[in-house]
């Protein structure tokens, strides 16, 4: 047996290396570098391929899911009070004009009707009075026109298509708050019926179902007939 050095013994073997002692790991920032093959300290790392995930909470638009269309994040844009308002005027103005066109229409055939009544006869005073009892059939129908009107107006615009004529010319359109399709004919039906009967209390019960938004501490700005119709006014 050889020794590469004759003073030491205990050395190794002539043309052999000294084993180094293992080194202790250097501190660094965060946490330690694990040795190559092993798993590494702290949070487990994904798979390779795997989609990567930030910290924190994911981001959630109020428990809605990513819409093509919606921008600044995955949630809508919830319409502001103001927009709501201007679309509901412009709204009242196309449901008034209907009524003014049927209302002049009713007028002009009921004095027509008056007019033919001759004072000189003598049954002018029963003339008088079918003219009038025709004046007032005539404002009924015309009343009842204009509800159907009206329902066949904000009904069908907002199922089918999501917007009156109103809120598509402020930018606002109505959605199901869960999933940001049209509302469709049976929850549009359910949304226009609630303040119609709010109506029937001298309109104030009307008025409070479309002032609702304003209490509403979902974020949503829902309205009760909103709520219950399961949809939500947003801003494209």
């Amino acid at each position: 047996m050889s020794f590469g050095d004759p003073n030491n013994p205990y050395g190794p073997p002539q043309g052999q290396q000294p084993q180094q002692p293992p080194q202790p790991p250097q501190p660094g920032y965060g946490y330690q570098q694990a040795p190559q093959g092993q798993p590494g300290y702290g949070y487990p790392q994904a798979p390779q391929g795997a989609p990567q995930q930030g910290y924190g909470y994911p981001q959630q638009g109020y428990g809605y899911p990513q819409q093509p269309g919606y921008p600044g994040g995955p949630g809508p844009r919830v319409a502001s009070m103001g927009r709501r308002f201007g679309a509901r005027v412009i709204d009242s103005l196309i449901i008034g004009v209907i009524y003014s066109v049927f209302a002049f229409a009713g007028i002009a055939g009921s004095l027509s009707t008056v007019s033919d009544c001759d004072p000189y006869a003598a049954d002018y005073e029963a003339c008088v009075n079918d003219a009038s009892g025709s004046f007032v059939s005539a404002f009924g129908a015309i009343f009842g026109v204009l509800a159907i009107c009206s329902l066949l107006y904000e009904w069908l615009m907002v199922g089918l298509v999501g917007a009156t004529l109103g809120k598509l010319a402020v930018g606002l359109r109505v959605v199901k708050a869960d999933t940001g399709q049209k509302p469709g004919l049976g929850s549009s039906f359910i949304r226009y019926i609630i303040p119609i009967v709010g109506s029937f209390v001298c309109g104030i019960g009307q008025l409070i179902v479309y002032l609702s938004p304003f209490w509403d501490k979902s974020g949503r700005q829902q309205g009760w007939h909103d709520k219950a119709a399961g949809t939500m006014v947003v801003q494209n």
